[in-house]
């Protein structure tokens, strides 16, 4: 009988560690739908300064343009012809977003001019210039 009553009593003794792995799996869950990545354009951009800039909080659609004229869309370069392309694919995922562009100070404002026509070609309406606030 001493038997007996020792294995209930070490079976009754453990813990038992599945809903908190229920939790820990959900809270994983929650974390990854909820999370909001951050998007680059692919290069690092010397902006303007403007003492009129505000923050752009729903931008989903970043477009750099290097002072050597090179553009570049989600860290890959693209010629200006390919522009409108790119953008219709990427408002297509998300219509919300809207396109910001980052122009070094040493870029060619025709260049400039001709990626804002491709996006406002592409259906895009609300696009901004990136510029950092003046001190």
């Amino acid at each position: 009988m001493r038997a007996r009553f020792r294995r209930n009593a070490e079976e009754e003794a453990g813990i038992d560690m599945t809903p908190m792995l229920d939790i820990v799996f959900i809270m994983l869950i929650f974390f990854i739908v909820t999370t909001s990545f951050v998007k680059e354009s692919g290069i690092d951009v010397n902006r303007p300064s403007a003492a009129t800039a505000t923050k752009k909080e729903r931008a989903n659609i970043l477009i750099a343009i290097s002072d050597a004229g090179e553009i570049w869309i989600q860290k890959r370069r693209v010629d200006v012809r390919s522009v409108r392309a790119n953008v219709e694919k990427l408002h297509a995922e998300n219509p919300e977003g809207s396109v910001v562009i980052q122009s070094d100070k040493g870029a060619k404002t025709g260049t400039l001019i001709q990626v804002m026509d491709q996006v406002r070609l592409a259906g895009v309406t609300a696009v901004s210039i990136a510029a950092k606030p003046q001190e």
